[in-house]
């Protein structure tokens, strides 16, 4: 149970302010790669929507992924003729490395991309960003597979994306139910912290954000979208596919050994309302109250199972105190050990000669149960004679764990009114602790490196813009690694 409460490296989740008109609120993001033909009536469209639906002021990033065509001409026209629209330009392709660039650089403090043929409907963009502005989110997800979403594509591609996502739910573990629809935002607070952790550079960006985010603990809100299949996607399935499997084995194998350092991304104790203390409540009451059923319901089945062996042999009372005899010696040692938390030997005479005197009182009652059974009705069958033990049992449960709480492992620290603070522990690498050979987190965004490995710094030149505007600013990226060419990226 975590009682300190030390901070996280995160701060606590908070509305964002209302600022001057002039600071962008949320930075959409749109990569590109060769798209002369739809990134025009693309950032048309999203500026149109958001001029006359967001509440908020916005930007819009082109991230231009080393093109070949005429899409920097296109993107460099469009950050002139609109003001609140901005182009980054990249010589190095992938789309992850494009969003880590951007968003590391952005000063908005909510930051969300889309896929430039807007197969997502625009509606869902304002309920994308809502929870991440309130506070409520640390990062948001457009699904295509929710129950209330609209899909219109093949059935290939159907199946491929129900199938990865499957994969990804038996391999890491995965809640979200779609990884790679393009359509995300992330708090930038989040951004700047969970980046760096991120290794991969092309499609598999997004789902290893979202995997390190939900095994930190993270909190990640789902909307439901319309969808609409893009027949001239440039999206080579096999490539993708295979790359993303990669991807799977990596980080799975990363989290098997414990070597990211999730603890980077705790928030500070408190911001959990599970975190927060209740005045007035038995200490660990919710714990003890889940273990204690656990333990009962097993030790139900081998009641039962003991009890319909003995009954071959025997009468029902007897086989009935045998039965509760040895399933009352293995539920105390049981409830001491996993629901009240007792270790070592100290003790255990005493508290299973305890458990007899409550094993006692469960006899009392079952064993008067069938005494009133078989007045009744002379000779039950042995169906009614286990409903019956069963109605029993129950009531027996409810008194011993009141008598195990409060007489058999009573909590010896208690002399006044009780504080609990609820058992919340946030998902953390098995390898952080004093000896983690973690540097302390720097406040500004750092190049990206893989798990564990050193890296050169890159040299990131924004233009000549000083205000901050980022009107017409480009950047040209080096290898983070001399062999990160990225020669394989589908796009």
């Amino acid at each position: 149970m975590r009682t300190d409460s030390s901070r996280g490296t995160l701060p606590a989740r908070e509305h964002l302010p209302a600022g001057d008109a002039g600071t962008p609120v949320l930075d959409v993001v749109i990569p590109v790669y060769n798209e002369e033909k739809d990134l025009q009536p693309c950032v048309r469209r999203l500026h149109d929507h958001l001029t006359r639906t967001f509440p908020y002021a916005f930007r819009i990033t082109i991230a231009d992924n080393a093109s070949t065509d005429t899409t920097p001409l296109v993107a460099a026209r469009l950050a002139a003729e609109i003001p609140e629209v901005t182009n980054f330009r990249l010589e190095l392709k992938g789309r992850g490395r494009a969003l880590r660039t951007v968003w590391s650089a952005s000063d908005a403090p909510v930051l969300a991309y889309m896929d430039v043929d807007l197969s997502t409907g625009l509606n869902a963009l304002l309920p994308l960003v809502a929870p991440l502005i309130s506070g409520h989110s640390d990062l948001a997800i457009g699904s295509r597979l929710a129950r209330a979403s609209r899909v219109v594509r093949g059935p290939r591609r159907e199946f491929i994306s129900r199938a990865y996502n499957l994969i990804l739910r038996g391999s890491l573990q995965a809640r979200f139910t779609d990884a790679q629809c393009g359509f995300k935002a992330i708090r930038r607070d989040v951004a700047q912290v969970l980046l760096p952790l991120v290794e991969d550079t092309g499609w598999f960006f997004d789902t290893e954000m979202l995997v390190l985010a939900e095994r930190a603990g993270l909190r990640i809100h789902e909307v439901p979208v319309d969808w609409v299949d893009d027949p001239d996607s440039t999206v080579h399935i096999v490539s993708t596919a295979t790359e993303d499997l990669k991807g799977v084995w990596r980080v799975g194998k990363a989290l098997a050994g414990g070597s990211l350092p999730l603890d980077r991304l705790t928030r500070p104790f408190g911001d959990d309302p599970r975190d927060r203390e209740l005045t007035d409540v038995p200490t660990g009451l919710a714990r003890q109250l889940v273990g204690f059923c656990v333990v009962g319901g097993l030790s139900t089945l081998f009641y039962l199972l003991l009890y319909s062996g003995f009954r071959q042999f025997g009468g029902a009372q007897t086989a009935n105190a045998l039965a509760l005899l040895v399933s009352a010696v293995a539920n105390t040692a049981a409830n001491r050990r996993l629901t009240f938390g007792v270790r070592g030997r100290g003790g255990a005479v005493r508290h299973q000669a305890q458990g007899l005197v409550v094993f006692g009182i469960g006899l009392a009652l079952t064993s008067g149960s069938l005494a009133a059974l078989n007045a009744a009705t002379g000779s039950p069958a042995h169906s009614t004679e286990l409903a019956v033990l069963i109605a029993a049992n129950l009531a027996a449960t409810v008194l011993r764990f009141l008598l195990f709480r409060a007489w058999v492992f009573p909590d010896r620290g208690e002399t006044g009114p009780s504080t609990v603070v609820a058992a919340h522990t946030p998902a953390a690498s098995p390898a952080h602790g004093p000896t983690a050979p973690y540097a302390p987190l720097p406040q500004r965004p750092v190049p990206h490196r893989p798990y564990g490995e050193p890296y050169q710094t890159t040299q990131v030149r924004a233009g000549d813009a000083a205000d901050g505007s980022w009107r017409d600013a480009t950047v040209r990226l080096q290898p983070v690694r001399p062999h990160d060419t990225d020669p394989g990226d589908p796009r």
